[in-house]
């Protein structure tokens, strides 16, 4: 399978003119369109894992010990259900999805992160990484989520497990997690280092870096 180059996405992206006309209601940011759809958006092949058994989500950097959590201890920790809007950067947004989860304030209780940690690097399959402010996962909407709608994670949307950040556009809740990389400073991700915006805030249309 061939996948267009990502510069070339990019700058496709900055050149959109198709913006909303109308006010599309004060739960939506600016220049954003509303969907009932979950359109399918990634770069690269999506994986498949027919046995979660070998699968292991990694803590690292800047924390007083690395980590690796199985899955079963990830499911041993005690879950949230929300329902929040999503927005992506392409100019959709979807109103009151559901999903379950850790919540990052329960995932963080299991290991100490170093003080001077400011950034976290998210990792994922495939080597896609995206980068996030503590203080921004520090929010009561955040999570490890593993099922959409009460059902789990279906392979195109990240499973077996994604970060939901919903305050962030939604290249920010990457999919098929498999590390955290804490930092002392902030770091370009995957997109970021494309042209994607660093803070990603769908409120302030932060959809591109300067």
């Amino acid at each position: 399978m061939k996948f267009e180059n990502p510069f070339k996405r990019v700058e496709r992206l900055r050149r959109v003119t198709n913006v909303p006309k109308t006010d599309q209601g004060e739960r939506v940011p600016p220049g954003q369109f509303l969907t009932e759809r979950f359109p399918v958006l990634h770069y690269g092949p999506v994986p498949r894992y027919p046995d979660l058994t070998q699968w292991d989500l990694r803590v690292f950097g800047l924390v007083a010990e690395e980590k690796r959590f199985s899955w079963q201890d990830l499911m041993a920790m005690p879950p949230t259900t929300l329902t929040v809007d999503i927005h992506c950067v392409t100019r959709w947004s979807k109103l009151d999805t559901t999903w379950t989860g850790i919540p990052w304030r329960e995932f963080i209780r299991h290991f100490q992160i170093q003080p001077e940690a400011t950034h976290v690097l998210v990792h994922a399959e495939n080597g896609y990484t995206t980068n996030l402010a503590l203080d921004v996962l520090d929010d009561q909407e955040t999570m490890l989520a593993y099922l959409y709608e009460g059902e789990p994670l279906s392979p195109e949307h990240g499973y077996p497990m994604r970060l939901l950040a919903p305050k962030k556009y939604f290249w920010k809740s990457a999919k098929w997690i498999r590390g955290f990389e804490f930092m002392a400073g902030d770091r370009p991700g995957f997109w970021e280092q494309y042209g994607y915006h660093m803070e990603g805030d769908p409120w302030k249309e932060e959809r591109f870096g300067a």
